[in-house]
């Protein structure tokens, strides 16, 4: 992890320009707006307070993420960087085990849409509900408030990715989603198997689960993002984004 936020290199650029609708003219690169929004993923700024002298306009760089957001830019880089990368380490681009989890994180002052109390961790605010592979690589996440039932949510983040993760075979999970997602995995993903798995009874603080912990340590990246360090947005769908961008920073930091 870097100790502080550097500047995308030419060789990141050039990977991650391939995703990214590059092929007109602009007054402003698109490396630069990228760059604006690595910058305020790492610093945690305002977006009022993103420096003039070094990117353009706010509003722009605003435009461009909620642009990217809602044409599904940001989900094709963010599954483009996550293949680029299991390749890398020598795994199948397409994976076969998936591991889901959510975070129960407080909200800034004045954000008031979606949010609720987690009775279990006693924390008002929003959940971040991701799922991820053996790498611990974010490939779908939905944000959604905290008092809502992990299993009642845990289908909108696996829907999406039906029909282009054709080597799904398991789900990890632990006793929250026994229920209500078990059935929906049963009915809706043929040959999919939902693994419950949880902590030996009695025992106390964190304890390493086979394979589960790499989201454990997924939501522990996230505290290296100023932005991530509680809900900052006052949509969820602006906190989803947040979230696959730090995925796709963590990706490209690991490949130059």
């Amino acid at each position: 992890m870097q100790s502080q936020y550097q500047r995308l290199t030419d060789s990141q650029w050039d990977i991650v320009k391939e995703s990214l609708p590059i092929h007109r003219n602009r007054k402003h690169s698109l490396r630069v707006i990228a760059d604006a929004i690595f910058w305020c993923l790492r610093l945690g700024n305002q977006w009022r307070n993103l420096p003039t002298e070094l990117f353009p306009k706010w509003q722009l760089v605003y435009y461009y993420f909620s642009r990217w957001k809602a044409d599904g830019t940001l989900e094709r880089l963010n599954f483009s960087l996550n293949q680029l990368e299991r390749g890398r380490v020598g795994k199948e681009a397409s994976l076969s085990l998936l591991s889901i989890d959510s975070q129960s994180v407080k909200v800034a002052p004045f954000v008031s849409a979606e949010t609720g109390v987690d009775g279990n961790k006693k924390i008002n605010g929003r959940k971040r509900h991701v799922i991820t592979d053996t790498l611990g690589l974010v490939w779908g996440v939905v944000v959604h408030a905290a008092n809502n039932a992990d299993g009642a949510v845990a289908e909108r983040v696996v829907d999406p990715l039906r029909g282009y993760l054709h080597r799904m075979e398991k789900i990890l999970a632990d006793a929250a989603y026994e229920k209500v997602f078990l059935d929906w995995v049963s009915e809706n993903l043929l040959g999919v198997e939902l693994e419950i798995s949880s902590k030996p009874p009695g025992s106390e603080g964190f304890v390493p689960v086979k394979w589960r912990w790499v989201s454990e340590r997924t939501f522990g990246l996230f505290n290296f993002s100023r932005r991530l360090d509680k809900d900052h947005e006052k949509t969820t769908k602006s906190a989803e984004a947040w979230v696959l961008w730090q995925n796709c920073q963590l990706i490209i930091n690991r490949i130059n």
